[in-house]
């Protein structure tokens, strides 16, 4: 499993016009194929008039899922290049819809397939990305008596408190990088003089 992944960092637009065709890059971050598909959907309906919509996304931190279609253009010079840039640039659980409206000069095969990667990269550099590490979600139980000065050290040392909840007992939720378990189990026990329960869940992303 991958530790970290990166991703588009907001959804948003980014427009170049080249030999008078207007391209035009909606890029998502999408945390399911149906979400993707969803967005490719949503921006189709935005440009009902367009010449082409082509998309290309990537789900999965490894990759797992990719799709691209060249909605009419030439076979490989739309979606195909798209995909790669979003590949090339390490970006995971991400959506592109590049629309085209056609102004009336041919580009070409290489034209296209440079018109539409690029796009892609310049809405990636636009918008910016993001990195999401993986985390071990670790839930701490402790007393009430300590939670206050606990959550606190926790956020002094940088852990990524995800929820507390109080109750009889206080349940803190903590993101721990998968390195980190054995240091933190031992740091927990010496700031709690032993007091508080540590249980291991499952596996999350987060921001590193």
């Amino acid at each position: 499993m991958q530790e970290q992944y990166r991703t588009v960092a907001r959804e948003g637009v980014h427009e170049t016009e080249i030999n008078r065709s207007r391209f035009i890059c909606a890029l998502a971050p999408a945390a399911s194929e149906q979400e993707a598909q969803d967005f490719v959907a949503r921006v189709r309906r935005e440009h009902p008039t367009a010449t082409h919509n082509c998309f290309a996304y990537v789900i999965g931190a490894d990759a797992a899922v990719q799709r691209a279609s060249d909605d009419g253009e030439p076979g490989g010079t739309a979606g195909a290049p798209m995909l790669q840039m979003l590949l090339r640039r390490e970006t995971r659980y991400v959506a592109a819809v590049v629309t085209r409206y056609y102004g009336g000069v041919k580009l070409g095969a290489g034209g296209l397939i440079r018109a539409y990667g690029g796009v892609v990269g310049e809405a990636l550099d636009a918008l910016g990305t993001v990195t999401r590490q993986r985390f071990r979600i670790a839930t701490v139980t402790v007393d009430h008596q300590r939670a206050g000065k606990l959550e606190n050290d926790l956020r002094a040392t940088g852990r990524a408190v995800r929820e507390v909840r109080y109750a009889e007992a206080v349940t803190i939720e903590v993101g721990l990088p998968g390195a980190d378990v054995d240091a933190f189990r031992a740091w927990l026990a010496d700031a709690t003089a032993g007091t508080a329960r540590l249980e291991l869940g499952g596996e999350a992303y987060g921001a590193a």
